[in-house]
């Protein structure tokens, strides 16, 4: 099955137990308030349903629209804009007859189960795989930046250690990144002094800009041959696999981003190289190509390098007590980490609105190949995305009817049947205008970058 099969499937399997769960979160309590529920729809069923079946009062239906889902709650102005109930007197089922506390209970409920379902899928995952991470402490001489410029457009160089962000400190060195864009200030340490450095703000412009190298925050890793070529120019100097190149060219060298420049420098010359092999140190002649290559294959996994005491990594498990706050916490820090993120797009400065992206945006964020976690966890962050939208206070959203909600417990007015219409209307337009803007910028990006 091809990538896009894959990640296809996995789209409209989380969406529609995300979609189906939120309208529950309305649904459930309606039916405990006594509200009457016209119908349960995943889907819009514009015209015509592809499934639909009454029990109840309730009619159960899939719709052939996947852009969402509902809840057609009786005596209540919803997407349907359906308003002809409105005009006749308030009936005991309707959520227009209900109390301001029971309508918010309603309202609130589906926002609630999408961040308690993020968070109960976060303490699954703690609870059955732990967390393991590389420890940014571990790397004694900081980190490798790959790509200068944007290494230069935040202020970091290769051998840095980046100690917090925002006053935290960062322990998963694959933090460090998500981190930074997010942030406002970081502290590093650089020849053993101290510095704090302001994000710029239109850092998030420069990754754009840079996709390829985006990921430009890596551990220091050895200079290690994992396999050579048979058309190498240097297949038969001596090589073997697992050797590490520990001096080239005459100089010492650690790590692999102290031996590129000097390949650079030495291109289209044949120089003295040592190697560490088994803990014996054995010296070769090898050939570097006028591109600057020794024709090798190098890499070393995370745990050869923690060996070699490149690095540590930590793993941490939990039980299912200790997993329950674990997975509190994650689903917190996602949610915050996404309120910054939406900060920055709605200031223009950050550039950080041309990333907004709709169902190819989303879809994009599953693995190619079918792997459970990583489909849940794209499924929980998800669900925290949706919390957070359905809770702006836009009309025609969660939010919206709570915003209006709030003004008539303080202030003991309810807004007017045809105000709250006419606000639903205008949600409904800004909406499609949010949808049209997040799809508008994946199809730009598919045809143009």
């Amino acid at each position: 099955m091809s990538p896009i099969a894959i990640k296809t499937i996995q789209f409209f399997l989380s969406l529609s137990l995300l979609i189906v769960l939120h309208e529950l979160g309305h649904f459930i309590p309606a039916k405990l308030f006594k509200t009457r529920v016209e119908k349960f729809y995943l889907f819009f069923d514009v015209k015509f349903s592809l499934f639909k079946k009454k029990i109840g009062e309730t009619v159960y239906g899939i719709g052939w629209l996947p852009l969402g889902g509902y809840v057609k709650i009786a005596g209540m102005i919803d997407e349907s804009m359906d308003t002809e109930a409105l005009k006749e007197e308030p009936k005991p089922w309707e959520f227009r007859s209900k109390p301001a506390w029971q309508r918010l209970i309603i309202m609130l409920g589906g926002v609630t189960v999408n961040f308690i379902l993020a968070v109960v899928i976060f303490i699954g995952l703690v609870f059955a795989y732990g967390e393991t991470y590389i420890s940014n402490d571990s790397l004694k001489d900081g980190i490798w930046v790959t790509e200068p410029v944007l290494g230069d457009a935040i202020g970091l160089k290769t051998g840095d250690k980046v100690l917090s962000v925002d006053g935290k400190p960062v322990e998963d060195i694959n933090g460090i990144l998500p981190e930074l864009i997010y942030g406002e200030t970081f502290t590093l340490e650089r020849d053993g002094k101290t510095f704090q450095e302001e994000i710029p703000v239109d850092f998030i412009k420069t990754i754009s800009a840079n996709k390829d190298e985006a990921r430009f925050i890596k551990p220091r890793l050895p200079f290690t041959i994992s396999q050579i070529p048979k058309e190498s120019v240097n297949a038969n100097v001596g090589f073997k696999s697992g050797d590490r190149v520990i001096n080239i060219a005459g100089e010492s060298v650690l790590y692999q981003d102290q031996v590129f420049p000097i390949l650079e420098r030495e291109k289209g010359n044949t120089v003295n190289v040592i190697v560490k092999r088994e803990g014996v140190e054995v010296p070769l002649r090898a050939q570097i190509s006028e591109d600057a290559k020794l024709g090798l294959m190098i890499g070393v996994t995370y745990d050869e390098a923690e060996k070699q005491g490149f690095l540590k990594i930590k793993t941490i498990e939990y039980s299912l007590l200790e997993s329950i706050p674990a997975g509190w916490n994650k689903g917190v820090k996602t949610l915050t980490d996404y309120i910054k993120g939406m900060k920055k797009i709605f200031n223009p400065d950050t550039g950080a609105y041309k990333e907004v992206g709709g169902f190819a945006a989303i879809g994009g964020m599953f693995p190619d190949n079918w792997n459970w976690p990583a489909f849940w966890a794209t499924t929980a962050f998800i669900s925290i995305i949706l919390a957070f939208m359905n809770i702006l206070p836009i009309p025609a959203l969660d939010g919206g009817h709570v915003m209006f909600l709030l003004y008539e417990m303080i202030t003991g007015r309810k807004p007017s049947d045809k105000f709250l219409e006419y606000a639903q209307m205008t949600g409904f337009f800004l909406l499609i205008a949010l949808l049209l803007f997040a799809n508008g910028n994946d199809l730009y990006k598919w045809l143009f970058k």
